[in-house]
C-alpha cells in the first residue's frame, strides 16, 4: 500500500528512478567519444583504453546479482541511494586517474553502481501503479533509455572539445549526486511489495518455467535486435558499399517505431490482452529477421532495403516488451528485484554472446547477421511455444 505522499509524488518518484537508469546507461556512451584521446593522456595501449568500456559492462552485469539479492535485505530506497551516490563517488574517482590500469579498475566498480537502478527501477514502477499503469510506465522508460546511445555520445563529444576526456566522468559524478540527494528529500520510495518472498533465490527463479518464459522470450527478441544493431555499421559499410549515414536512417527509424508502439501498448493490453500483445509482438520481430534473411540469401545488397525490413522488429519489440518485461516481474512472484536482474542479465548474455559468435562470420555479410538474428529470434518464439504462461493463483 502507497502512503498518501507517495501517491501524490508517484510521478516523481518515476521520474526520478528513471533518471538513475539513465545515467546508469550513459555511462557507456557518453565516455566513448573519450577512448581515443585516454592512451595519450594515460599513458597507456589503445587495448587499454578499449578495456575501459569492458570493463563498465563486466561491473555492470556482476552488479544486477549482488543489487538482486541485497536490494531486498536492506530495502529498496536505502540500497538505492547507497548505489548512486557511490556511482557519483566513483566517477569522480575516475577523474583522477593518472594511469589506464586504474582507470579500468574503477571502471569496474563504477559499472557495479551503475546498475543499481536499472535493477530497482522495474520494482519501483510496479509497486507505483497498477497493472495496466505499469505496462505504461515500462513503455515510456523503454522510449527514454532507447535515445541514450543516440543523444549520449553526441554530449560526449561536446564535453570532450570543451573539457577533455576528464569532463564526462566529472558531469556524471555531479549529476548522480544530485539525484542522490534529491531522492533522500523526496523521503519515499514504494515498500516491498506485500507478496515479496522472505527469502527468494535466482535458483527458485531458473527453475520456474514460467519466468524463464517471459524472461527468455524477452532476451531473445531484443539480444537479436541489438545483434542485428551492433553488426549492421561493418555490413553496411563493408560489405554492401553503403555509407554509414544509413545505418543511422535505419537506427532513428527504428528507435521512432520503438517509442510509438511501446508507448501505445498501455491501451492495446487493455483491449487485447498481454498474451496476445506478447505473441505478436515476438511473431512480428521473428518475421522481419526472417524477411531480412531472405533478402540476403537471395543475394540482396541495396542497404536502403534495411530500412524497410528492420522497423517492423523494433515495433514487434515495442509491443511486446513493456507487458513481456512485467509479466516476468510478475512470474517472479513477489521476487521482483532478482527476476528483474535475471531478465537484463540475460538479455546482456545473448547480445554479448550472440555478437561473439557472429564476429568471426561476419565478413559474409547481411546473410550471416540476418541469420545469427533470426536464430535468436527462434529461440523467442520456441520460448513462448514450449514454456508454461503465467496464470495468477494457480
Amino acid at each position: 500500500m502507497f502512503s498518501q505522499g507517495l501517491r501524490s509524488n508517484r510521478h516523481l518518484v518515476f521520474i526520478l528512478t528513471a533518471a538513475g537508469t539513465v545515467l546508469g546507461l550513459a555511462g557507456i556512451d557518453l565516455v566513448l567519444p573519450a577512448i581515443p584521446a585516454m592512451p595519450e593522456h594515460l599513458a597507456g595501449s589503445a587495448e587499454g583504453a578499449q578495456l575501459v568500456i569492458a570493463a563498465f559492462v563486466a561491473g555492470t552485469a556482476s552488479g544486477l546479482l549482488v543489487f538482486g539479492s541485497i536490494g531486498p535485505r536492506f530495502g529498496r530506497r536505502r540500497t538505492l541511494i547507497a548505489a548512486i551516490t557511490a556511482y557519483a563517488l566513483l566517477s569522480l574517482a575516475c577523474a583522477t586517474c593518472d594511469r589506464i590500469d586504474a582507470l579500468v579498475a574503477l571502471r569496474f566498480l563504477q559499472g557495479l553502481a551503475a546498475s543499481g537502478p536499472a535493477v530497482f527501477a522495474p520494482a519501483v514502477i510496479r509497486s507505483l501503479y497498477d497493472d495496466t499503469g505499469a505496462t505504461k510506465a515500462f513503455g515510456v522508460l523503454g522510449s527514454i533509455e532507447s535515445l541514450v546511445p543516440a543523444f549520449a555520445p553526441a554530449v560526449g563529444v561536446v564535453l570532450l572539445r570543451f573539457g577533455g576526456w576528464k569532463a564526462s566522468f566529472i558531469v556524471t559524478a555531479a549529476l548522480a549526486a544530485l539525484l542522490a540527494s534529491t531522492i533522500c528529500f523526496v523521503g519515499s520510495m514504494p515498500l516491498q511489495g506485500s507478496s515479496q518472498r522472505a527469502a527468494g533465490s535466482y535458483l527458485r527463479l531458473l527453475r520456474s518455467g514460467v519466468f524463464l518464459r517471459y524472461a527468455l522470450s524477452h532476451a531473445f527478441v531484443l539480444g537479436g535486435l541489438l545483434i542485428f544493431v551492433f553488426g549492421s555499421p561493418f555490413v553496411i559499410v563493408g560489405t554492401m558499399q553503403g555509407v554509414i549515414s544509413q545505418f543511422m536512417t535505419m537506427q532513428i527509424v527504428g528507435v521512432g517505431c520503438f517509442i510509438v508502439s511501446a508507448n501505445a501498448t498501455g491501451f492495446l493490453v487493455q483491449r487485447y490482452g498481454a498474451e496476445l500483445l506478447i505473441l505478436s509482438g515476438t511473431l512480428l520481430a521473428a518475421g522481419s529477421a526472417v524477411l531480412i534473411l531472405i533478402y540476403a540469401i537471395a543475394g540482396g545488397h541495396d542497404p536502403s532495403m534495411l530500412l524497410y525490413l528492420f522497423f517492423p522488429m523494433n515495433i514487434g519489440l515495442g509491443l511486446r516488451g513493456p507487458p513481456g518485461f512485467f509479466q516476468a516481474l510478475r512470474a517472479g512472484d513477489g521476487d521482483d528485484e532478482r527476476a528483474a536482474s535475471l531478465t537484463i542479465l540475460a538479455i546482456m548474455a545473448v547480445s554479448a554472446v550472440g555478437t561473439a559468435l557472429l564476429a568471426p562470420f561476419i565478413r559474409h555479410g547481411l546473410t550471416a547477421l540476418a541469420a545469427t538474428s533470426t536464430i535468436s529470434q527462434v529461440f523467442a518464439v520456441s520460448a513462448l511455444a514450449f514454456l508454461p504462461r503465467f496464470r495468477p493463483h494457480a
